[in-house]
This record gives C-alpha cells, structure tokens and sequence, in this order.
C-alpha cells in the first residue's frame, strides 16, 4: 500500500516551488487556539505514511500525511475556531485512505466514482472535457474545499485551506482575505470579498513539481471553488504552448513517472529563451482559453505567466502591484 500512496502524487497538474500562499489577515481577529499542541496521530494508512495535525505557533493548523500538506486557518473567537479546526482534523482523518481506494479510477478519464472527494474531482473536471482531463487534475483542489468546509460553524467568520498552493476559501458576508501570488516579476496581491464568487485559488505551469502539457511558467486561477480552480490552471497551463518549437523540450510522462495518468502524452522538461513575439503567441493562446472558461463562468479570473510577460483576464485584472 504505501507504494501506492507514493504513486498518489497528482500528475496532470503542476504547483510552482512558490504557490500561492494568503497573507497576513485583519488585524481585528478575535483570536485562536494556543499554539503547539498536537491534536492527534492517526493509523496508518495500509502500514504507510500516519497523518498528523498541530496548531503551528502563530495559530494555524498544519494538517500533514504523505503528500498531502495543508495549511490552515479559521477566524473567530477562540472557542469557536478550536472547534474548527477540530472538524478540519476529524475530516482530514481519512481523505488519504480515501483517495487511495479510488486511485485507479481518478487516474482514467470515465470510470465511475464513489467517494465524496473522488465525485467532486470528477465534477470538476468534467466542463473541461472533450479535451483530455482526469480528475487527478483537482485533487488538491477538492482536498482543500473539504477542509475548508469541516471549518465552517457557528461564529466562523472566514477560513482558508492552502494544499500545496491550491487554496479553498470560506468566507461569509462582509468578509474578505488577500492572498499573495508568487509569480514572475516579484508579489502580486488579490483581495477575495465574498460577494466576489471565488472560493478557490489555484496555480499550474511547467515548473512545478508535477508534469504540464504546455510552457506557461504560472497560470493561477480564481474559480467557484479550489477544485474547479485546480482544474482550470491545468488546462491553460497546457494552452500556453508553441508545438513543434525547436526550443522546447518534451518527454512522455511515462518516462518521468511510470505510473502517470498522462501516458504517452509529451510533457514539457526545458523551455530555452522565447523571443517576443514566440512569447506573445504562446500567451495568447492561453489567454483565449481563459477567456472561453470565463465566458462559461467556469473561473473568475486568470493570470498567465511567461519569461517575464503576464496576461489577464477578468477578476485578476483587479490585483495589485505592490
């Protein structure tokens, strides 16, 4: 089984080695859980890797079980977000055993799924299709919104949960978080009010730890939720792209990783230096794909990162340079 667990790691996707984390939050917080304590220690999964919860020194709680990694935090009065984070551990118990069950299945296009995670990845992903997609492409998107949504309760006014940079967000009325965005050219910011419709942010490019389909560097999307977020910045990842340059270098994913839900598909290993105008066509193309998931209101916004140059497009118009 822990084999298994190690073959886990979600391969339509890619995270930059710096996601996209939230920053500091309001001032005006009511306070949180002490730090340090061990909440609990769970099995194993299959002999494999235990899953692990603490509330890190600065309040937050650090939920962790082989490749899964998650940061989170709740806001509201003391009481209330130990509670929280309480329902956050009780969920994440068996998210691992649970994906795993499935595996097989969330690494082909169309079989059928049963899990509560597994049938949300495999919603996810499905207004992307005809084109080529597994629900692997939202797994640590629909994670995250299953963390996120154990945290709700009484007199939690908002919460995240950061899986690797692929983040959910819960916030009630009136409230807002600000995210930082690690992108080419230094850190951008994007403020999420709850009447904006985004709950999920998430990043893919060809940089990252997994494989990518196309050349952008960073595509971070705003989506309804993290899973539909995971899935959208895969696909226009993958339409950031310049078939046939004699600059890119591609393999099959089977040669990276045996077991990739991409098969033969030619994954991107080395970009040399773009000329402007190769740059210019490879973002548009992806532009165009953002705009055409916009237009369907499959994601709220789209930020496409490549050597230096950005595009965007509907709420990431809004971010801030600072």
């Amino acid at each position: 089984m822990t084999g298994a667990l190690q073959m886990e790691q979600p391969r339509t996707r890619a995270r930059l080695h710096e996601p996209v984390s939230p920053l500091a939050v309001p001032a005006n917080r009511l306070g949180v859980a002490s730090g340090g304590r061990i909440f609990e220690k769970s099995k194993s999964v299959g002999g494999g890797w235990a899953a692990a919860a603490a509330v890190l020194p600065d309040g937050r709680l650090h939920l962790q079980q082989g490749p899964i990694d998650i940061v989170a935090e709740a806001f509201g009065p003391a009481e209330a977000v130990a509670a929280a984070y309480h329902r956050a551990v009780r969920r994440f118990a068996t998210v691992l055993e649970e994906l795993v069950a499935e595996l097989p299945a969330l690494r082909s296009e169309d079989r059928p799924l049963q899990g509560e995670i597994a049938v949300a990845m495999s919603a996810a992903v499905a207004p992307f299709r005809p084109a080529f997609i597994t629900p692997m492409a939202a797994v640590a998107g629909a994670v995250a919104d299953r963390v996120v949504a154990a945290m709700a309760g009484p007199e939690i006014t908002h919460a995240y949960a950061n899986n690797g940079g692929d983040i959910a967000l819960l916030l009630t009325p009136g409230a807002e978080l600000t995210a930082a965005l690690a992108v080419t050219g230094g850190l951008d910011r994007v403020t999420i009010r709850a009447a904006d419709g985004v709950r999920g942010i998430a990043t893919s490019g060809w940089r990252g730890r997994s494989f990518s389909l196309g050349i952008a560097d960073a595509v971070t999307v705003l989506a309804p939720t993290a899973a539909m977020a995971d899935a959208a910045a895969t696909m226009i990842a993958n339409a950031v792209d310049l078939p046939g340059h004699d600059g890119i270098r591609r393999r099959p994913a089977r040669d990276c990783q045996a077991d990739s839900d991409l098969g033969d598909r030619l994954v991107t290993v080395a970009v040399a230096p773009l000329t402007a105008s190769d740059r210019a066509s490879a973002l548009d193309r992806g532009l165009a794909a953002a705009e055409g998931f916009l237009a369907r209101r499959l994601i709220v916004g789209a930020a496409l990162y490549l050597q230096g140059e950005a595009r965007l497009t509907g709420r990431m118009k809004e971010v801030r340079h600072d």
